[in-house]
């Protein structure tokens, strides 16, 4: 197959590996896998770049109660990122593709966090991503969509369609800062 360049990869990764990779590769879609994870796995931690001022964001959420993540990377894999980050203490949950009965943008993956939070699901809980998949896995959990970023691989924040949106991520850690001296989003 052709070599994506990055500007490819953001535009199409959004699905999980098991909902996508059998699309992409067919009855070779086990052996893709094999070799995506080993080449993965060689090199993830030593690559590893968190979104630009998004520890500050961790902290001021974690005033607000347990937070968790979800994503549609591997668990394994995502949850040897936090560690590497020394961020898995932040997180009561970190639930990975593969880890619930279905990916997002299922609500499963959301609501399999919660579970593990000992949070019911609704309006009072945000569920924060950076893509149209993540708002529409938000909303199939019942939850609010906050988008972080343009989602310009997304056709932008209209075509996202998020409940609330911020640029950047000091916004969002101002807004989450307001919130907790203002005494939280209730029903946590």
């Amino acid at each position: 197959m052709p070599e994506w360049d990055r500007a490819t990869v953001l535009a199409r990764v959004r699905g999980s590996l098991r909902d996508t990779f059998p699309g992409m590769f067919g009855a070779e879609w086990e052996r893709a896998r094999d070799i995506f994870y080993a080449e993965v796995r060689a090199c993830h931690l030593q690559v590893l770049a968190p979104m630009p001022g998004i520890k500050p964001v961790l902290h001021a959420a974690a005033r607000l109660g347990p937070q968790g993540v979800v994503s549609n990377k591997g668990g394994a894999l995502l949850r040897a990122e936090a560690a590497h980050l020394n961020w898995a203490p932040l997180f009561g949950a970190v639930i990975g593709a593969g880890d619930a009965s279905a990916d997002k943008p299922h609500a499963a993956p959301i609501l399999l966090a919660l579970e593990r939070l000992g949070i019911e699901p609704g309006a009072h809980v945000w569920y924060v991503g950076d893509t149209a998949l993540d708002m529409q896995s938000a909303r199939a959990a019942g939850c609010t969509a906050v988008l972080l970023g343009p989602a310009e691989h997304d056709g932008g924040v209209a075509n996202a369609a998020p409940d609330l949106a911020f640029a950047r991520a000091e916004d969002l850690r101002h807004a989450l800062a307001s919130l907790a001296n203002l005494g939280g989003l209730g029903g946590r």
